[in-house]
């Protein structure tokens, strides 16, 4: 397999079993295949998958997007409902850096955006992980220590979101979407 049709550039050879074959990626939009049996066995041959639309790394795709939501005149052109709802997904799933970086392009776009363009009750499941530090944090008063930069980030993110929803004038509406009945019952009895 090749980038290009004399099989020159970014050359992949494969043989043997599956577990010979590896995953790599090829530039561009064109992949040159050649498959050659040697008859040695009376198998069909050999499958691979083919999957693009990385264009490029997660780095690559957080400073594009950090700095489209910087611009101001960019915004407005932007499909913000769409990214916000991929960006919530990339949070709930990514751990370390890479979801400190979704995070921070959530609370870019809560800034930039009206409140049509940001569907807020899908920021539950990182509610219950921000409620849920936050618990932990509680029952280790005895040993003050430095909140974790995920809490910091999910602090910032929920701050940030419940003025900019008290601005718009929906925050008993976010907050109820945010919480489960349970949970609203045990506030109401404190």
């Amino acid at each position: 397999m090749s980038s290009s049709s004399d099989f020159q550039q970014d050359r992949h050879s494969f043989s043997g079993s599956p577990q010979k074959w590896n995953d790599f990626e090829l530039p561009g939009d064109t992949l040159y295949y050649r498959f050659t049996s040697d008859m040695s066995n009376t198998e069909w041959g050999y499958k691979f998958t083919v999957t693009a639309g990385h264009l490029g790394r997660f780095q690559t795709g957080f400073e594009i997007l950090k700095q489209m939501l910087s611009e101001e005149r960019v915004v407005p052109h932007l499909p913000l409902a769409k990214i916000w709802e991929w960006q919530v997904g990339v949070a709930c799933r990514q751990t370390g850096h890479q979801r400190l970086k979704a995070i921070h392009l959530l609370l870019k776009i809560v800034q930039c955006s009206a409140q049509r363009d940001c569907d807020l009750t899908l920021l539950k499941p990182l509610w219950q992980l921000f409620t849920h530090m936050e618990n932990n944090l509680c029952h280790d008063m005895a040993k003050p220590g430095i909140l974790l930069p995920l809490h910091r980030a999910l602090a910032e993110l929920f701050f940030v979101t419940e003025n900019r929803v008290t601005e718009l004038g929906s925050l008993q509406e976010y907050l109820l979407a945010l919480n489960t009945e349970d949970h609203l019952h045990r506030c109401t009895a404190q």
